[in-house]
């Protein structure tokens, strides 16, 4: 839930990058910091293994100027992808406002897709939170790759309700920001 502080007049956002181990969650939170303005983002904060995994968040505050008065902050928050870390991404998902779900584009990737998706759901209900009741999009990323399978595909088996969702190529920035602003509107909506 959005935290709105009347008195210093601010509005706190979070935002969760969720999906299969290796889809690109914290390549989207790199390109993105890289590309902010240093004096509208806040620390870059990444815990690895020694594999370069996502072990337990990347953290990324982004200021995105004032709504009706009110600074408001976006918090970027990615779940490690392992099934293993199931608690780390429970406890994530405490208080999101909005959820980008990053699939692997890769047709050898689609049982983890489907997993992962599925494990948010439920991850989601165990919070009390209905699945489909928080702004929601589907990030579609490594369309780059020979092996990427069709758009049409991709969304018969992930998206069955049609939401909101982007092709990208998070190593090159390519739907990065089109993926974090179609999110990042739809809490703002539920905000007023």
């Amino acid at each position: 839930m959005s935290l709105i502080n009347y008195a210093s007049r601010e509005i706190n956002c979070k935002i969760v990058f969720y999906g299969p181990g290796l889809c690109g969650k914290t390549t989207n939170l790199q390109y993105v910091y890289n590309k902010m303005n240093p004096d509208s983002r806040g620390k870059l904060i990444s815990l690895a293994t020694e594999m370069d995994r996502t072990l337990f968040f990347d953290f990324l505050p982004l200021e995105l100027g004032k709504i009706r008065g009110f600074q408001t902050r976006f918090h970027l928050y990615t779940v490690p992808g392992q099934v293993y870390y199931n608690a780390s991404r429970k406890l994530i998902l405490k208080g999101v406002d909005g959820l980008v779900f990053v699939a692997d584009s890769q047709e050898e990737r689609m049982d983890a897709n489907l997993e992962s998706i599925d494990n948010l759901d439920i991850n989601l209900l165990e919070q009390g939170i209905q699945p489909g009741s928080k702004p929601f999009v589907i990030q579609y990323n490594k369309r780059d790759l020979p092996n990427a399978m069709s758009l049409d595909v991709l969304q018969r088996e992930l998206n069955p309700k049609n939401i909101p969702h982007y092709e990208a190529v998070a190593t090159t920035g390519v739907g990065v920001f089109d993926t974090l602003k179609a999110v990042s509107k739809l809490i703002l909506r539920d905000l007023s």
